[in-house]
């Protein structure tokens, strides 16, 4: 039977036990939440305490917290509902490092007649608080940074960005989908307006996530219908998905041992020749490796490893099925040789023998690609 060594969880993660066993547990509350009658109540109700475990999670209010199939499309929510409710200010500012649910929607708006800026990002994927500042204007109504990037897993200074925000009386988004219950979020001492999540991330099921939008600004729906969620997310609400997401929320890591092990391998990798990390060193999320490889495919490495039984990715999930370069990578400016060479590993806690087994296929693998690789090792694929 081939081993399975799974280290792709910014992707996606497995449907913990735990979380399993309350959907279960919960599968005979069938009645539409939207019903008078006491199956409905009954899963109203199931509703309604998972929304108050979240906003506490978050420190936000029960009332501020709005269920969604997922981050895509809570950020296409917020970003298209704000500025189709405020059209007097024309102007979004994004980093050039976010989710393409983002950067879509906001190019969606840019048909529209909005105008879209990117803020800069220095070689380590952070944003550049000066370049942010400049290019808010009298028209500017949003910016939006993500806490962590998906692919390099850089951490932003998020309270600061806030900060000038607010300072400029503009709103602030974040996608927060790879910091949720990774680091510690309180939207009110971040002073934030408007916060995305997923609950597939964090071992609950696909198809549910939620936003955080603060009390008192109003947005436009996205999705019309039956009036749902406060009018803003029409759609009989997938219970047992919120089910799962407060199922989730109760399952911790042993963080420190998935970094020390994220350490281990990382520091391994960067022996390798022609080897280069991809992001910061110390402002990552502590589960996340991204390198890039000398001459080599990143593509050709994730098929090889997962003929091994080992699933890594080439960077973000939801933009794999398409051939281009990482947006991503271009923007910190990875050189184009190493541009195409690179894989993401994201961990959970793993043992001494799948920690050695990954490193010795992945050496094993790098080294049978760079035999046939055009692009031999000299002084450019040096560290």
């Amino acid at each position: 039977m081939k081993k399975i060594l799974y280290l792709d969880n910014a992707a996606t993660t497995s449907l913990d036990k735990r979380v399993l066993d309350e959907v279960i547990k919960f599968s005979s509350y069938y009645g539409n939440p939207s019903s008078l009658h006491f199956k409905g109540e009954e899963a109203k109700i199931k509703i309604e305490k998972v929304r108050e475990r979240i906003s506490k999670f978050i420190g936000a209010e029960k009332d501020e917290i709005f269920f969604t199939s997922g981050a895509t499309e809570a950020n296409n929510t917020i970003i298209k509902g704000l500025v189709r409710k405020n059209k007097d200010k024309n102007h979004i500012l994004i980093s050039s490092i976010e989710h393409p649910s983002v950067i879509e929607s906001a190019e969606c708006l840019k048909k529209e007649g909005f105008v879209v800026e990117k803020i800069k990002v220095d070689q380590e994927g952070i944003v550049d608080l000066n370049d942010l500042k400049s290019k808010i204007n009298e028209k500017t109504l949003l910016v939006s940074v993500m806490h962590v990037n998906n692919e390099i897993g850089t951490i932003q200074p998020i309270e600061k960005i806030s900060h000038i925000c607010k300072e400029k009386k503009v709103f602030f988004h974040s996608d927060m989908v790879q910091s949720f219950k990774k680091i510690d979020i309180d939207v009110r001492k971040i002073d934030l307006d408007f916060a995305s999540f997923s609950g597939h991330k964090i071992n609950a099921m696909k198809g549910i996530g939620f936003f955080y939008k603060r009390r008192g600004i109003e947005i436009d729906p996205l999705i019309n219908g039956g009036d749902q969620e406060r009018n803003l997310r029409s759609g009989t609400e997938n219970f047992l998905g919120i089910v799962s997401l407060g199922a989730a929320l109760k399952i911790k890591k042993n963080k420190e041992k998935i970094r020390k092990q994220r350490d281990f391998i990382l520091n391994e990798i960067l022996k390798m020749k022609g080897v280069i990390l991809n992001g910061s060193l110390e402002k990552r999320i502590y589960n996340n490796i991204n390198v890039s490889f000398y001459g080599i495919e990143g593509e050709s490495i994730v098929l090889l490893l997962s003929k091994k039984g080992i699933c890594v990715s080439t960077g973000s999930a939801c933009s794999s099925n398409k051939l281009s370069h990482s947006h991503v990578l271009e923007a910190i400016g990875v050189k184009s040789l190493y541009l195409n060479g690179a894989i993401r590993i994201t961990l959970d806690e793993m043992n001494e023998a799948q920690i050695n087994y990954f490193l010795n296929s992945l050496n094993e693998i790098i080294n049978k690609l760079r035999k046939i690789s055009l692009f031999k090792l000299n002084e450019w694929g040096k560290k």
